[in-house]
């Protein structure tokens, strides 16, 4: 199974079809903080959607930690067909994930990660046409700076609470995330924002003014 129990597949090819921009107004209309900031989409193409794998790391000055406690393999290997590791660094400037990382999400047909820190190895990470989302872009290795805390847990990830089973959302334009209990609903103002945006194009197109269709759709 590609989601988590009780959520219906559909769920992942609606989102696919909205862009994070719609997807924000409805998280917005529904009261919810799920953009995320300073993620931005680093490889990958097309919109990826999945639902959230998490992992917690404590970051510091490199020797602070030993090489055992670069435990991030065993999330890289648990990511499951449509996951999206979700990883939180604390913001920090260094890498936890790589081209080998990228390769396993890669095998085990995960969507994608996004992680607020840092990744590298973006030439082998692009080849594989993996979408990586990520605060930073460096060499800074993450062995011997980072231990692994928690996996399973809520995180937070720009500025955004994340738990296991979210749905997150990535495009070029960012990532978003919708709590589990909240998708039908989150979804379904999107579809219908996104018809309006629709028919909107459709006045532009037919030579109509952008402030009379808006204010007659409510809607810009």
């Amino acid at each position: 199974m590609t989601e988590p129990a009780g959520l219906p597949a559909a769920y992942l090819d609606r989102a696919k079809k909205l862009a994070t921009a719609t997807l924000g107004d409805a998280l917005d209309a529904h009261g919810i903080a799920g953009v995320m900031s300073g993620i931005a989409r680093r490889s990958g193409s097309g919109r990826i959607a999945g639902y959230a794998q998490t992992m917690l790391e404590q970051v510091g000055p490199f020797g602070s930690f030993e090489f055992k406690d670069f435990a991030v393999g065993g999330a890289f290997d648990a990511t499951t067909q449509d996951s999206v590791l979700v990883v939180d660094m604390g913001a920090a400037d260094v890498s936890t994930f790589g081209g080998l990382a990228a390769l396993t999400l890669t095998l085990r047909k995960a969507a994608g990660a996004v992680i607020d820190g840092g990744c590298r190895d973006l030439e082998e990470i692009a080849n594989l046409g993996l979408t990586v989302a990520s605060r930073f872009v460096t060499p800074r290795t993450g062995k011997g700076r980072l231990r692994v805390v928690s996996r399973g847990e809520p995180v937070t990830c720009g500025g955004v609470c994340v738990r296991e089973g979210d749905l997150i959302i990535v495009d070029d334009t960012g990532c978003v995330a919708i709590p589990q209990d909240r998708i039908a609903a989150v979804l379904q103002t999107a579809e219908d924002l996104d018809q309006r945006d629709a028919i909107l194009a459709g006045h532009l197109r037919d030579g109509g003014s952008f402030a009379q269709a808006a204010a007659k759709l409510k809607h810009a």
